[in-house]
């Protein structure tokens, strides 16, 4: 009988809505441009930043970003798709950090972890009519401060824009 529980225990844990499973699904999607990020593409120079621009750097191990643009054609998709990812962040542990609105659109900034050792931020962004954005930040024990330094070391860095093209190519 334990064996039984702790059977349906796991299966029911795996179809738990999550981030990570979202991103999983939807990359295989053609209606969904998906591009992960390597710390390498923003080809930074150490001597050029900071040693807590470089701190926060090396807490940063990869991005995943996911976006879906919205069009005439899939306006109910679209609608069902922002619904999901507004259940998914429902999730208590993604804490929201900062929060704006303004009826058509709207971002968020979400952490999972704790505010002295976060594993990922989550930005979501959307716009009716143009579509939404999320983006996954991974890494190892983070904080609002790495986050922040991190975002001033990429303004600093050679990004290698090529890795955005097809990005680039939903948002035209």
């Amino acid at each position: 009988m334990f064996l039984l529980f702790l059977f349906i225990s796991i299966l029911s844990c795996e179809k738990e809505p999550s981030l990570q499973r979202y991103f999983v699904e939807k990359t295989e999607s053609n209606d969904f441009i998906s591009v992960d990020v390597s710390p390498s593409i923003l080809n930074s120079k150490p001597e050029l930043l900071s040693a807590e621009e470089q701190k926060a750097l090396e807490s940063f191990k990869k991005m995943n970003i996911l976006a879906f643009k919205e069009t005439d054609q899939n306006q109910v998709q679209f609608d069902a798709e922002r619904a999901e990812l507004n259940e998914i962040l429902k999730d208590e542990k993604y804490q929201q950090l900062i929060k704006f609105s303004s009826g058509k659109e709207g971002a968020a900034v979400y952490f999972v972890g704790t505010e002295a050792a976060i594993e990922e931020f989550v930005l979501y962004g959307n716009k009716k009519e143009d579509g939404f954005a999320v983006v996954r930040i991974l890494g190892e024990n983070m904080n609002p401060e790495d986050f922040m330094v991190l975002l001033k070391a990429i303004q600093k860095s050679d990004i290698d824009m090529e890795q955005f093209k097809p990005l680039q190519e939903i948002l035209k």
